[in-house]
């Protein structure tokens, strides 16, 4: 396991913007050390024991703090957590002493299958308590707190009972999780679904939020021609986007943003570029971060 980063590394993190790690980027990250905040990856993408993947991110590891996204543990899913997927996922968060760690609320499995989406899930108590339930098994395995990630959606489901800021708050009551807040999402499910963005964020428990996702998204209309938003992570951070994040951000002060940009890769000047334009973003906020951890006292650190 690395040695932890020192705690002014580590307090860099805190206030600055980070990007995906992309192999096509590895070289020039390696050779020219980039100010950036962090460097972000998907679990899954290291599960594996060995070879160039775990090479090079011990390599990153050593310069720049961490941040391991994961994307297939089904948080959502009407089925137990897949035991041997979470204890790989403890397996790379003991090697690599991350800052931060999350996850999405949503489900990509069934039964014995496994969708290569994130789908949404019903706002309704028998949810609220299934999710509870797996976020608390994640992290007692883990041993450390997680965050959890606002979905981006198409649809909701008639039999919801909570909105959706609401059903956060309350998972985060009651497991003690931090929260991951995707502005891009945010703008998508608003979008897709009628809903004003800005009174969305005024319900969402933001004194929670301990890291923001940003990233564009595809324009669509659906079958009445209406807007229809695609969460594609294939493009810079739209206008829409940004002024969600300068609102949080006089809101909350700076927090470890994200530039998600995942397919149609740029070259890493322009991505670099958007890193800067998130901290140009946070400097003129001018505030420290001022967030709530978690509800409750546990023995998660």
């Amino acid at each position: 396991m690395p040695e932890s980063l020192p705690p002014r590394v580590r307090a860099q993190m805190a206030c600055r913007a980070g990007v995906g790690l992309k192999a096509e980027h590895l070289r020039t990250i390696l050779e020219t050390a980039p100010d950036v905040g962090f460097f972000e990856v998907h679990a899954e993408n290291y599960m594996g024991k060995g070879g160039p993947p775990h090479r090079y991110l011990t390599a990153i590891r050593e310069r720049y703090p961490l941040s391991v996204h994961g994307v297939g543990l089904s948080i959502g899913a009407a089925r137990p957590l897949d035991q041997n997927h979470l204890h790989r996922l403890r397996t790379l968060v003991d090697r690599y002493s991350p800052t931060l760690v999350s996850e999405h609320l949503a489900w990509s499995s069934h039964d014995t299958g496994f969708l290569n989406d994130l789908l949404p899930l019903p706002y309704t108590h028998e949810t609220l308590d299934r999710v509870v339930d797996h976020v608390d098994q994640v992290q007692e395995t883990l041993g450390r707190q997680i965050l959890l990630e606002n979905p981006s959606t198409y649809l909701a489901f008639a039999e919801s009972t909570y909105g959706e800021p609401e059903f956060i708050t309350q998972v985060a009551r009651r497991t003690g999780c931090g929260l991951l807040l995707d502005l891009n999402n945010v703008h998508v499910a608003s979008t897709n679904q009628g809903w004003d963005p800005i009174t969305y964020l005024a319900a969402y428990p933001l004194r929670l939020v301990q890291q923001i996702h940003l990233a564009g998204f595809a324009p669509d209309a659906d079958e009445h021609g209406r807007p229809l938003l695609i969460d594609a992570h294939d493009r810079p951070v739209s206008r829409a986007v940004w002024s969600l994040f300068a609102h949080v951000i006089k809101h909350i002060g700076p927090v470890p943003t994200l530039i998600e940009w995942d397919t149609d890769l740029p070259n890493w000047p322009t991505l670099k570029a958007q890193a800067e334009q998130a901290d140009d973003v946070m400097a003129k906020a001018g505030r420290p971060l001022e967030v709530e951890p978690s509800y409750r006292a546990i023995a998660l650190f």
